[in-house]
């Protein structure tokens, strides 16, 4: 009787130390691949990239906000209209914490205020420029001129409270259109969430807006 060949030690035969040790080396491994393309995607943490849509809409968005509350101090202390005053104030302090909130997601996703894209770059073909209520080319959506604010500045009384329902309601006209844009660009649960509040907000005092503007025309 001749001896048999040894056998070859199949993955069953294997010590299961070795067995568990590379089941080990191969989980890590697709984490690894995992976590690579999460950071390619989406930057560190699966937080967005600097030129992502979420971060120019937070950065381009903290601006047009400020714009918004500019303005709605300057017309407080031009008018004794209780109307205007309230809708102005309510502006100014519903913006500034959103601005607030934005600026906290640049700094949570470990970016800088300032990002390496052109203002309103993230909207791509969608952004074509944009012109002030009063024809002015600006940079962002609704955004009001130079020349716009000098006019609100020196008015006063229901010509500061006219200037400044025209002004705001294209602002906020402006200020959907760019919510409009990430909401279709984004699923982040924090980005739609805020998006969504604005522009419901600000479609809203558009029409109480425009109902103060036609009272004072």
């Amino acid at each position: 009787m001749t001896d048999s060949a040894p056998l070859e030690p199949t993955t069953s035969s294997r010590p299961r130390g070795e067995v568990v040790g590379l089941a080990v080396l191969l989980g890590v491994a697709s984490l690894l691949v995992g976590l690579g393309l999460g950071w390619a995607l989406f930057g560190r943490g699966g937080f967005p990239l600097d030129g992502s849509a979420e971060a120019g809409f937070a950065r381009d968005m903290q601006t047009h906000h400020g714009q918004a509350v500019q303005m709605s101090l300057l017309v407080v202390d031009r008018t004794t209209d209780p109307a205007v005053r309230t809708m102005a104030n309510d502006i100014a302090t519903s913006q500034q914490h959103q601005a607030g909130q934005m600026f906290a997601w640049l700094e949570l996703w470990g970016l800088t205020p300032t990002g390496s894209q052109r203002p309103m770059e993230w909207m791509g073909s969608d952004h074509h420029g944009a012109t002030s209520a009063s024809g002015d080319a600006v940079a962002m959506p609704g955004m009001a001129s130079a020349a716009d604010l000098q006019r609100l500045s020196a008015a006063s009384g229901v010509e500061a409270e006219r200037i400044y329902l025209e002004l705001m309601i294209t602002h906020h006209r402006g200020g959907v259109e760019m919510a409009d844009a990430v909401l279709s660009r984004s699923d982040r649960d924090e980005v739609v969430t805020l998006a969504g509040s604005m522009k419901r907000a600000q479609t809203s005092e558009i029409a109480t807006m425009q109902s103060m503007l036609d009272a004072r025309s």
